[in-house]
């Protein structure tokens, strides 16, 4: 219903971009309404890597954070 409204999607979630579940819902949302939005649907993941890295700095460049998150959604925005 929201991307009804809006004409666009932002999928975001901290598993790989390929093969996650995000590309699920896109896949879903492309097939009931993709001639509806306004832009692309648009995933912000995790990078696709084997394993979350354990060390402080390798996390901070793995996990999404509001920046990211915000960075996005103007990306999109302007779309």
């Amino acid at each position: 219903e929201a991307a009804r409204r809006t004409g666009k999607v932002l999928i975001v979630h901290e598993d790989n971009k390929f093969g996650g579940v995000g590309a699920e819902v896109s896949a879903i949302i492309a097939e009931e309404m993709l001639y509806e939005l306004d832009a692309p649907i648009m995933r912000l993941c995790g990078p696709d890597v084997p394993a979350m890295p354990i060390n402080p700095p390798g996390e901070k460049h793995f996990m999404l954070n509001k920046e990211k998150v915000k960075e996005a959604m103007r990306h999109l925005a302007l779309y």
